[in-house]
């Protein structure tokens, strides 16, 4: 049979050896960031309805799974708390306590396990009454006066042990103004990942359950979050973010969205962090379990999806067991 120019595609992938060699993307453990949910009280987990193999962790265990992440190569960890009810309120003064779940935890974790990245998020579903990201007054999303409540937020977590703020809320400017908190306060090495591309998404539901506000909320996050419709106004976002003083930003949620993971990294010279969100994980999960996929092998395929497109790290639930089998 006669080829144009004899040449044959195939000849590179026959063996895993040549595969390895001409492999075009790599996934390693310092590519991956592991969420964990945070709850009160000592030696405590809690299982996930939505999540099956992930659990909500007080303080204590969160500090044996950062040294657990640590020896796996995994290079950061990413919290979130599931604030008591008790402590959720309208004006989310929580998010300010420097005594709060999120602190208690970031605190615990420095102390034990120094060598660690800690990634705080920063917005107020977690502690308020009404599950809105922001202050809420006669049904609208008030964006400045979230602003300032979010700066209070990312100024006590930086005193814990915060490296780096991660603002999730979607206001307008409120990189620029934790920037310029963090920097009046001695916290200049404190680092921004800007969750500036963030979509409202179907995908979350999981998310709201495991920290406790999906049942609480009050109409949709539109209003903030992105139309899922919308590219371009996503490069705007980010272009936004960055001038304001972002020193990464982050696409979400993540494979339904690699377009424009792919955009943002051809378009701006920063590290791009994409999140597998709780839905993707869920679905992964529940296919698995119904016998339509296998497990392992469509994981390891959908982190390898965020490196192809561009992506500097990956946000997974899957991150420790992923690192200890890619470090195997």
């Amino acid at each position: 049979m006669d080829f144009l120019g004899g040449r044959r595609l195939r000849r590179s992938r026959r063996t895993a050896w040549s595969r390895a060699m001409v492999r075009e993307s790599l996934l390693t453990p310092s590519d991956l960031i592991w969420p964990l949910f945070v709850i009160d009280g000592h030696n405590e987990k809690t299982q996930i309805r939505t999540m099956p193999g992930v659990e909500r962790l007080s303080v204590d265990l969160c500090v044996e799974a950062a040294k657990a992440a640590r020896d796996a190569g995994i290079p950061a960890l990413a919290l979130f708390p599931n604030t008591p009810d008790h402590l959720r309120s309208t004006n989310g003064a929580e998010a300010y306590n420097p005594d709060n779940l999120m602190c208690r935890a970031l605190s615990a974790i420095k102390s034990a396990v120094p060598g660690i990245g800690l990634i705080a998020d920063v917005a107020l579903d977690e502690y308020s009454s009404d599950g809105q990201d922001g202050l809420v007054r006669n049904g609208e999303i008030l964006n400045d006066e979230t602003v300032a409540v979010m700066i209070r937020s990312a100024l006590v977590q930086s005193k814990a042990g915060a490296d780096i703020i991660a603002p999730s809320d979607m206001m307008d400017g409120r990189v620029a103004a934790i920037r310029d908190a963090l920097d009046g306060e001695g916290f200049e090495q404190t680092q921004i990942m800007a969750y500036a591309a963030k979509y409202a998404s179907f995908y979350y539901g999981p998310f709201r359950e495991a920290v406790g506000t999906g049942s609480r909320l009050v109409g949709d996050k539109r209003t903030y979050q992105m139309d899922y419709a919308n590219s371009d106004e996503a490069m705007r976002e980010i272009e936004q973010d960055i001038a304001e003083g972002a020193d990464s930003v982050m696409v979400k949620p993540g494979l339904p969205y690699l377009d424009i993971v792919r955009r943002a990294k051809d378009s701006f010279n920063i590290p791009i962090y994409a999140y597998q969100v709780s839905g993707e994980y869920a679905m992964i999960e529940m296919a698995a379990a119904a016998g339509a996929i296998d497990r392992y092998g469509a994981i390891l395929e959908s982190l390898w999806a965020f490196k192809r497109a561009g992506a500097s790290g990956v946000l997974t639930y899957y991150a420790l067991e992923v690192a200890r089998k890619l470090g195997a």
